[in-house]
């Protein structure tokens, strides 16, 4: 097993690969103007390295789409899982029905036969959930991490991204920056987390987070084929979200996903899986979704 170090080392060499491919393409057209180049919408990471012996454990990142989030969380879910992380283009244009289709073909292939594990955080959450309405025995297991299903339900989040666009770019930079205590609990960053959360949500184009905003407004559960799930489903709700309503939206979750286990995290923020106290494999240890006891809730 290789050390911590090692791992964070090759995680954020893999992120940082990614994102100089996407910093490099800039569109002549209109803010949401797809690619000049052929390049595919979602890309499937592996920054801990490929382990074909393992379960697939497949992260689903928030709004920025790239997943460098989720690096204090790989170490330990390494030593059970090869860990895949999903990261999604800046400049395409996509539907969820096309983007769910994409990745399901990535999933699939990767897999070859193994078991799966599919874990959404946030804007990911939404995405996992798209991917196991199309394809519902693509998966055994389905984490949900403050699940951002409620964007639409909360009127002043659409708004927001209606106005995103046309702030000045000159002060978009200060309005993101006025966002973090939004989407973290400070208090249980340390100071290299709260600088990776603000030079990962720089790093998203302006342009790029009005899309997806829009894309989150148009988001229904009511549309998915739910019920098709039956497998599993861990629920994990911070209580102090000041983002988003993520307790009332994990139990609404709770009626639709019928094997639904709610986990919430008392002190928590939006931003929970990049918190120092935060350990995504001891919660799947304890409520028995580890690989080694998830036989039993087969």
């Amino acid at each position: 097993m290789l050390p911590y170090c090692a791992l964070r080392t090759k995680s954020q060499s893999a992120f940082q690969q990614i994102g100089s491919i996407e910093l490099g393409f800039r569109s002549p057209f209109s803010p949401f103007s797809p690619p000049l180049s052929p390049m595919p919408t979602v890309h499937l990471l592996t920054p801990a390295g490929a382990n074909p012996r393992r379960p697939l454990f497949v992260y689903f990142p928030g709004m920025d789409g790239s997943g460098t989030l989720f690096s204090r969380q790989i170490p330990a879910l390494h030593a059970h899982f090869e860990v895949r992380c999903l990261a999604l283009s800046r400049y395409h244009r996509w539907t969820w029905e096309d983007l769910a289709t994409e990745t399901i073909s990535l999933i699939a292939t990767a897999a070859a036969g193994r078991r799966v594990y599919l874990c959404g955080e946030s804007f990911g959450a939404c995405w996992a959930l798209q991917v196991v309405s199309q394809a519902p025995h693509i998966a055994e297991r389905l984490i949900l991490v403050n699940s951002a299903s409620a964007f639409q339900r909360l009127p002043w989040l659409p708004w927001l991204g209606q106005i995103t666009p046309w702030v000045p770019s000159m002060v978009y930079p200060l309005s993101t920056l006025g966002s973090l205590p939004l989407l973290a609990n400070l208090n249980c960053l340390g100071a290299t987390e709260r600088q990776q959360l603000w030079q990962t949500v720089q790093a998203v184009p302006q342009a790029t987070v009005a899309w997806r905003m829009e894309r989150l407004a148009q988001f229904r559960l009511e549309a998915l084929a739910l019920t098709a799930w039956t497998r599993p489903t861990l629920l994990v709700a911070a209580l102090a979200d000041r983002l988003l309503p993520s307790l009332e939206e994990a139990q609404r979750l709770t009626t639709w996903l019928p094997q639904a286990h709610l986990y919430t995290l008392p002190h928590s923020g939006h931003a929970c899986l990049l918190e120092q106290e935060v350990r995504l494999s001891e919660i799947l240890a304890e409520i028995g979704f580890s690989p080694q006891k998830s036989a039993v809730l087969a």
